[in-house]
């Protein structure tokens, strides 16, 4: 696809590109706040609670995937394909089901969370099924 067109779909992979890698960095951001935060203001909280280490892995999976979702976009840039935006789309949701239940059982929430958390494990790996899908080879690449 040559960028320079002006075409409806270069315009579209444009806005995608805006708004993901925008969702990305500041999933990036919140996810180094929530890892201090954790390790620093939150520490005697999450000791007496005995769920540190479930901080530390929502944490861990919440960096992983913003970093992953940067990198989607990079790849997008290069290679315009839906595929890219929907595993973006998916890594970013994920954060907020993985994560977000994660960080909120880490304080003692609602136990109804629990049951949440495989929902985004279920969208990083249909994320990465899509960027695994979209770098398939194809005729058209050679």
């Amino acid at each position: 696809m040559d960028w320079d067109q002006g075409s409806v779909a270069c315009n579209e992979a444009r806005s995608v590109n805006r708004y993901l890698g925008f969702g990305a960095a500041i999933m990036a951001a919140f996810g180094v706040v929530l890892g201090a935060f954790g390790a620093h203001g939150l520490k005697a909280d999450l000791l007496a609670l005995d769920s540190i280490s479930t901080w530390e892995t929502a944490s861990f999976y919440h960096l992983i995937h913003a970093v992953g979702a940067l990198v989607i976009v990079l790849l997008h840039q290069r290679r315009p394909r839906r595929a890219f935006a929907w595993a973006g789309w998916c890594m970013l949701t994920g954060i907020i089901f993985f994560s977000g239940s994660l960080y909120s059982l880490a304080l003692g929430g609602p136990g109804w969370l629990g049951p949440v958390t495989p929902i985004g494990g279920t969208l990083f790996i249909v994320g990465w099924g899509l960027v695994a899908g979209a770098l398939w080879p194809q005729a058209s690449d050679s």
